[in-house]
């Protein structure tokens, strides 16, 4: 078993996630990842560290490593198409529709149908959310833009396959098919490893650590499989009030603010104290 201390999940151990600097694109739409996973870790399941490596490397992946939370629109014929879709919740004439219910957040959340669905979800959790149906745009506020991968993630019961390690079904699942799973493979043991505390490229590292019989620094069916399992023994981690990432079996129920100002109030108190540096281990 590996053995890993207490941790902030920062902007900065999320750019070695996913190998990019982390400018100030990247740093405000990670701000807001991490900022949701305050509010929401433990209710999802996200304080489990081997989903929160899944659900990393995903997310990375459909926002284009952090860096975009909105669709560029031509639109192009692929997004004409969407003016009709009326499986997406959109009308069944061109009246606009799809620009304004276009994909936004690092999730992509796309059609009138996911705008009021993740309202909805909001609505359980707190007062005072947007009708993100007469004001799509709004999607893209604090707090409501970091939860959005959450919500999909949850309403899709996404922890029936990260739990057991299968990307294939993570991916298909987020994806409806296999588009980008090359990448999605490669994010994943970078993920892992900087939750395990490693550099994210020492899989050699991990594999010596693990006593794998061969140690050749490819994360392979196997190695990732090993990564799981080491992510797997730790405790159950939740992100407290100040930001850092506990330890603990059976964790209090987070408190969850009562309202959307309170919620942001939060949120910004924990940004305040981030810690930002990193201390990793391994090549």
């Amino acid at each position: 078993m590996i053995v890993s201390s207490s941790r902030i999940l920062t902007v900065s151990a999320m750019a070695l996630m996913c190998g990019v600097s982390a400018t100030s694109r990247f740093s405000s739409n990670a701000e807001a990842m991490i900022a949701a996973l305050d509010v929401r870790a433990v209710g999802a399941g996200l304080n489990e560290p081997a989903v929160l490596a899944q659900y990393l490397a995903q997310v990375a992946h459909e926002s284009g490593r952090f860096m975009w939370d909105e669709e560029v629109w031509g639109p192009t014929a692929a997004q004409a198409r969407y003016e009709t879709r009326t499986d997406l919740g959109n009308t069944s004439v061109i009246d606009g529709d799809g620009k304004l219910f276009k994909g936004r957040t690092s999730i992509m959340v796309t059609g009138g149908d996911n705008y009021r669905r993740f309202r909805d979800w909001c609505r359980a959790l707190f007062p005072d959310v947007p009708d993100f149906e007469a004001e799509p745009h709004r999607i893209l506020d604090d707090p409501w833009e970091g939860l959005a991968p959450i919500w999909f993630w949850e309403t899709n019961d996404l922890n029936r396959y990260a739990r057991r390690g299968d990307i294939e079904m993570v991916t298909k699942t987020i994806n409806g098919g296999l588009n980008g799973y090359a990448d999605r493979l490669a994010l994943y043991p970078r993920c892992a490893l900087v939750l395990l505390g490693y550099n994210p490229d020492a899989v050699a590292s991990f594999q010596r650590a693990v006593r794998m019989t061969v140690v050749d620094g490819i994360a392979g069916p196997m190695t990732r499989a090993a990564m799981h399992g080491a992510l797997s023994e730790l405790p159950h981690w939740f992100l407290s009030e100040t930001g850092v990432v506990l330890a603990g079996d059976d964790p209090a129920p987070a408190q969850m603010p009562t309202s959307a100002p309170e919620a942001l109030a939060a949120i910004r108190g924990v940004l305040s104290r981030y810690d930002l540096s990193l201390t990793a281990k391994g090549a």
